[in-house]
């Protein structure tokens, strides 16, 4: 609950940050209500030996968390129901909660797929109005959403703080961190409890004499500096003691790609090359739904021996699919060379450079050696692919030869640090 202060008409706070609970598995207990009040683990594949990705409140208390190996999550509970993930209905589900959250506030930053945070307006800062929002948020949720869908609220001078607080009391929790009441509640945690502190992290902060919240707070900027390793220390001392944040800008697109980790039956070099189109034929969809160019292409491959080789293209701006292509069959050659053509375990292909398609470009007065129409006929090709497969499916056209077995790997899945789009459901 709340912090307890004398005045808190007088108390600020900037930030309110929500963390849904349990999203995956909430979503699931949402849609199919025999799963309500029951352990339940969303998994990847069907399979004993894989890993959750997502607990039930019910099955957290087993100790079952993400990362969790299945059969190990069995054993601690027999009672256990695994479900396939379904990651289209969870991103649809995250465009509903944060419609939810706008009728009451503006969402300032999308964190992950299960976070986010409202930078509060100046009638919005004091904390009686702030509870009240979250409140109202939280109750929101449940009744046009659904009722499984819970969140834990932090309220704090910044974002970080926020993000702090809305861990402390999960689930469906409401806390809030006062800039004068600093360290307060913070010191009931462990190093590990705060984002940006892991398994790397802690012992070298343990090098330095911190071992405790208590001696991280009293700790001199210097000594965080010293202990990241560089600026990295400052930010973090100056967030922890309730200075505004510099994560709170807006993101910048530099890079889009997307990497994959083979089945045992598509490492040989040929299944391999075509899978790595097919990553390549994802991202260049992407980079014309965002309106970018890009002037590099990277590709990346690990054998199973280990060693990873790499090469990289440089181009002027472009984002068809026909270029782009051929550019990573280059590549291809010059990479599996390097590997002594073994077999492949990993594919990454990144699109590197990215220019927004409303900077200037010069044109083509004359199409590039081996070119058979210009880049506007081109991208414009691309485009009405892109059309057809968002209209008729996922893979309605391809370039080039693309097996079933390519075709059931290439589905678009939720990472840590990227929300897909709806559309890329389609790509």
């Amino acid at each position: 609950m709340p912090a307890t202060i004398s005045n808190t008409h007088a108390a600020l706070v900037d930030w309110l940050f929500l963390d849904l609970n349990s999203y995956f598995a909430s979503v699931e207990q949402q849609l199919r209500p025999e799963l309500r009040g029951k352990p339940v683990a969303v998994v990847p594949v069907d399979t004993d030996a894989t890993c959750a990705i997502a607990a039930s409140q019910e099955a957290k208390k087993f100790g079952i968390k993400t990362g969790t190996n299945i059969g190990d999550a069995r054993r601690a509970c027999p009672e256990l129901i695994t479900v396939m993930a379904s990651h289209d209905v969870y991103v649809e589900f995250h465009h509903r909660i944060i419609t939810e959250v706008e009728r009451h506030f503006p969402v300032h930053v999308i964190c992950s797929i299960d976070e986010m945070a409202c930078k509060l307006d100046a009638p919005r800062r004091r904390l009686n109005v702030a509870v009240d929002l979250a409140h109202r948020i939280k109750r929101g949720l449940r009744e046009r959403v659904g009722e499984c869908i819970t969140c834990s609220v932090g309220l704090a001078p910044n974002r970080f703080l926020a993000k702090v607080a809305s861990d402390m009391q999960k689930p469906d929790g409401l806390v809030t961190l006062l800039a004068e009441e600093l360290p307060g509640k913070l010191l009931e945690l462990k190093l590990r409890d705060l984002c940006g502190i892991g398994r790397r992290m802690e012992p070298r902060l343990h090098a330095c004499g911190i071992r405790t919240l208590a001696e991280l707070w009293a700790a001199e900027r210097e000594t965080l500096h010293r202990a990241w390793g560089g600026v990295c220390g400052d930010r973090f001392w100056h967030a922890l003691h309730g200075g505004a944040s510099e994560d709170d800008l807006p993101a910048q697109h530099r890079t889009l790609g997307h990497s994959h980790v083979l089945a045992p039956e598509l490492r040989t070099p040929p299944q391999a090359g075509i899978v790595a189109r097919r990553l390549l034929l994802k991202a260049a969809s992407r980079l014309r739904r965002m309106e970018y160019r890009a002037t590099h292409l990277h590709l990346s491959v690990r054998t199973e021996d280990g060693p990873r080789c790499e090469a990289q293209a440089k181009f002027e701006p472009v984002c068809d699919s026909i270029v782009l292509a051929r550019c990573l069959a280059e590549l291809w050659q010059r990479v599996m060379q390097q590997a002594r053509w073994q077999r492949v375990k990993k594919v990454s292909v990144t699109l590197m450079g990215l220019e927004a398609e409303a900077r200037p470009q010069q044109l083509e007065l004359f199409p590039a050696s081996g070119e058979t129409a210009p880049r506007e006929q081109r991208e414009h090709l691309s485009r009405v692919l892109d059309k057809i497969n968002q209209k008729h499916g996922r893979d309605s056209v391809v370039i080039g030869f693309t097996p079933d077995t390519v075709r059931t790997f290439s589905g678009t899945k939720i990472a840590f640090t990227r929300i897909p789009d709806r559309e890329e459901f389609q790509e």
